[in-house]
């Protein structure tokens, strides 16, 4: 595996600069022969490998040793199981870290390991928050399945004047608005609202005419979302929550799923809306089957004249 990262290094994959947090290593793309179960995350000073299956312990401690030698600013390497129920994460080398910020485009957010089976950023998103930190000035943007509000707080840096957050999980809003402390933005400019998006179309709407969309919904919680059967319902809200002209960014996790599933959804549930183009993910997150990963395409609203 360490071949593999000094590859991605030489090849300008990932970045010199450790200073930013990033993956390292995208087995789970199954792009890399024997190793579809192993991801490696730098959230600066720590190395989180992610293990999607048992491994020989004698490979994994050959991995930790390969690893401090490259990376020697590290100074603690976690393995987080996520084939065990609730993703355990052990230190297997140095110290006990279990809070750290990390830091992307010169933006902060906190992280927690251990706490649950996500840190509190998805890496994959990267080139998402660069184009809303892009596009964000004087914007209205409406935040759905916001999390800990990490497109939030890229739109606030490129001068949003509003970003409206909706997640039902009210502790991850309140990291949310941690993070926003954090890079120390105007948070009268952010709204928080703790809410099962399918039953408050309402709330949400009172805060609009929105100008940007960014709905990057889980592709399946149980008892809340499923999104094969549950994106529709939002697509078919557009007019209601959008000016004409806005641009919209629809995202899709489920590896089961392709593109052509979110076209024909926006197709039907909203055909004024226009496919614009896609972001790719970062080049790290190497895919050996196209579609697998995630997908993140670009509509503008576009009405036709009444």
């Amino acid at each position: 595996m360490l071949s593999h990262i000094q590859q991605n290094f030489e090849q300008g994959l990932v970045s010199s600069d450790l200073s930013l947090c990033q993956r390292i290593f995208h087995g789970r793309g199954h792009a890399y022969s024997n190793l579809a179960h192993v991801n490696v995350d730098w959230f600066s000073p720590v190395l989180l490998i992610t293990l999607y299956q048992p491994v020989e312990q004698a490979w994994l401690a050959q991995q930790v040793t390969e690893l401090k030698t490259l990376f020697t600013e590290c100074q603690s390497i976690q393995v987080q199981h996520r084939y065990q129920s609730y993703a355990p994460i052990e230190v297997v080398w140095g110290e006990t870290i279990t809070e750290l910020v990390a830091v992307e485009q010169q933006l902060k957010f906190q992280l927690q390991l251990g706490k649950s089976q996500n840190t509190g950023l998805f890496l994959d998103m990267a080139n998402g928050r660069n184009w809303l930190y892009q596009k964000a000035k004087d914007k209205n943007v409406l935040n759905l399945f916001a999390y800990t509000c990490a497109f939030s707080v890229a739109a606030i840096a490129g001068g949003a004047k509003q970003v409206v957050n909706i997640d039902m999980a009210k502790a991850s809003l309140a990291k949310g608005r941690d993070n926003h402390k954090l890079n120390q933005q105007d948070l009268s400019r952010v709204k928080f609202e703790g809410v099962d998006i399918f039953k408050s179309f309402g709330r949400i709407k009172k805060y609009g005419p929105y100008d940007i969309l960014v709905c990057d919904p889980p592709s399946f919680q149980k008892g809340s979302v499923n999104i094969e059967r549950d994106y529709q319902k939002i697509l078919r809200r557009i007019p209601q929550f959008m000016k004409p002209g806005a641009e919209l960014m629809l995202c899709l996790n489920s590896p089961d799923l392709d593109e052509s599933f979110l076209q024909a959804q926006v197709a039907n549930s909203c055909p004024d809306c226009h496919y614009q183009g896609k972001i790719a993910n970062p080049r790290v997150f190497k895919e050996a089957e196209q579609g697998k990963g995630l997908k993140v395409l670009l509509f503008s609203y576009l009405p036709a004249e009444t």
